[in-house]
């Protein structure tokens, strides 16, 4: 199941493992069953004794195992065989389970060790989602850390029937003591957020005793990244505040574009835009989202940007690197279905809908691939594009009408998302040629239109275009002293990961350049801080 050099990485890893444990399994006579029995022998064979398997296990599911510790309580469990994407979760797992210190910050840990209350997680995850492992790596380790935590890893694909009865039609999804408590990405900070009420107020409070910044960057995608990095180097006091580092990037699977990088993930590029921050003396505050941001009274004085939770930080100079998020239809049933049928990542979720009907709307570079790679796992695509002809890359659309199981709608309006209450049954258009309506009976919608710059918390503060992107020269800046924008937030054209990243690193020397210039403060300026 293993080759011989992923077998020699992994023996490499379990050397670090320094408490033995047990691999309890539960199986039965099906294919997955054998393929997890392999896989727990070799992780035992390859882990020296540390690690023992035991094949008598009585979960409910099968085939399925659990780390059980020297207390003997199951904590964390997985009815997966978890390879693909949650091959590292698996690595980790084994590693925390076995006593080596996992990668967190140690105020986070602690608030995990220390969570109040009773909580029995469900994580249902797809091999093939790269937003997946952020949750089930996060969710695993809150469960080996705190004893009051169960959770178990769920491969939807694996369990198909369960997913049916549960309704499941998006991951990652997450149950809480069987009530859905949290859909989509999210790191562990994110998720102790939602279930530890005082977090909030102790980040506020946190954020607010926090020195100055001589350059505040806000957002953490490669712009963000790139402008945190440029203006660290030049030794000022530099923080970058963000939701997660590396943006939308975490959500792009495949990147063949970027100079000097033959191919990458986005996950990997989130996680090498993040360590190459952290290189430098960058103040990280990540799981907070800017609320409003207020100019200086007067030109080189304090500006400031307040945070959901109330707190305010401060600095001479604001680099706003937001990026953009997916654009929704806003069309009746979308926010309605959401997640139970309609869908914006096709590589997570595509797996759900096997055997199914779906369509896609949008005919860009974005819609085309997400029709090629759902139609090698679907019944039928159906693909929805407004325009007279698809916009995508003409190899796309060569390799798109050359599938069996795609139709291609052009001058296809979307008017509604048709439901049964609990999931998606169908999609009502027009066809703008003749201005007749029809309507199509589907499972599944996959929205693929384009980005919407997250600019909306700066309200008139700020000049926008009519999109909502923030109105730069070229030089980044936007026009409010102290402050500059770069990357797919901007009217910056081409939303390229390579563009929004030159953006950054242009915006950081550009905010450099005028806080030299910049008259010093004075002592009473300086303390209102």
């Amino acid at each position: 199941m293993l080759d011989a050099q992923l077998q020699s990485q992994l023996q490499a890893y379990l050397a670090y493992v320094k408490q033995p444990f047990e691999l309890v399994a539960t199986l039965d006579d099906s294919a997955s069953a054998h393929e997890l029995r392999e896989l727990l022998h070799t992780i035992a064979r390859l882990s020296d004794g540390k690690i023992t398997v035991r094949t008598d296990g009585t979960a409910a599911r099968r085939p399925s195992f659990a780390i059980r510790r020297g207390d003997g309580t199951p904590q964390l469990t997985f009815a997966a065989v978890p390879l693909g994407h949650e091959f590292t979760s698996l690595v980790l797992a084994l590693l925390w389970a076995g006593g080596h210190p996992p990668k967190e910050a140690p105020e986070v840990l602690q608030q995990a060790r220390e969570l109040p209350g009773e909580h029995d997680f469900e994580v249902y995850m797809s091999l093939s989602c790269h937003n997946c492992p952020d949750v089930v790596q996060a969710l695993s380790l809150l469960a080996i850390v705190n004893p009051r935590v169960r959770t178990t890893i769920i491969d939807g694909a694996l369990f198909a029937d369960e997913v049916r009865e549960r309704n499941v039609m998006a991951v990652p999804l997450v149950l809480r003591n069987g009530e859905v408590f949290h859909s989509g990405r999210a790191t562990l900070a994110e998720l102790l957020a939602k279930l530890d009420q005082g977090a909030q107020q102790r980040q506020a409070a946190a954020l607010a005793a926090k020195e100055p910044f001589d350059v505040l960057v806000v957002g953490g995608g490669p712009a963000g990244a790139a402008a945190a990095v440029y203006a660290a180097r030049k030794g000022i006091r530099v923080g970058l505040l963000a939701e997660r580092v590396g943006g939308q990037v975490n959500d792009t699977l495949a990147i063949e574009n970027y100079p000097g990088m033959l191919e990458t993930t986005g996950p990997q590029l989130a996680a090498a835009l993040q360590a190459h921050v952290q290189r430098y003396e960058v103040d990280v505050m990540t799981g907070a989202r800017a609320q409003a941001l207020h100019p200086a009274a007067q030109p080189g004085g304090w500006i400031g940007v307040t945070v959901e939770g109330g707190a305010t930080l401060r600095a001479r100079s604001v680099v706003l690197a937001t990026g953009a998020r997916w654009r929704n239809l806003n069309v009746p049933g979308e926010a309605e279905y959401k997640n139970r049928g309609v869908a914006y990542c096709p590589h997570c979720d595509g797996p759900l809908f096997k055997g199914k009907r779906v369509a896609v709307i949008g005919g860009g570079n974005s819609g085309v691939e997400a029709a090629i790679d759902l139609a090698g796992i679907v019944q039928h695509v159906t693909l929805l594009e407004y325009a007279e002809q698809l916009k995508a890359d003409a190899v796309l659309v060569s390799k798109l009408k050359s599938l069996p199981n795609v139709t291609v709608l052009t001058q296809a309006q979307t008017l509604e998302v048709l439901g049964d209450g609990h999931k998606v049954t169908g999609l009502r258009w027009r066809d703008r040629a003749s201005g007749a309506e029809q309507t199509l009976a589907l499972e599944g919608v996959f929205v693929q239109i384009g980005l919407v710059p997250n600019t909306e918390w700066l309200g008139d503060v700020v000049p926008r275009n009519r999109f909502g992107e923030i109105e730069i020269d070229a030089a980044c800046r936007t026009g409010v002293p102290g402050v500059l924008a770069a990357g797919d937030c901007t009217t910056v054209p081409y939303k390229q990961i390579v563009v929004a990243a030159g953006e950054g690193a242009k915006a950081a020397l550009a905010a450099f350049d005028e806080l030299i210039r910049m008259p010093a403060l004075q002592p009473t300026e300086a303390a209102v801080a």
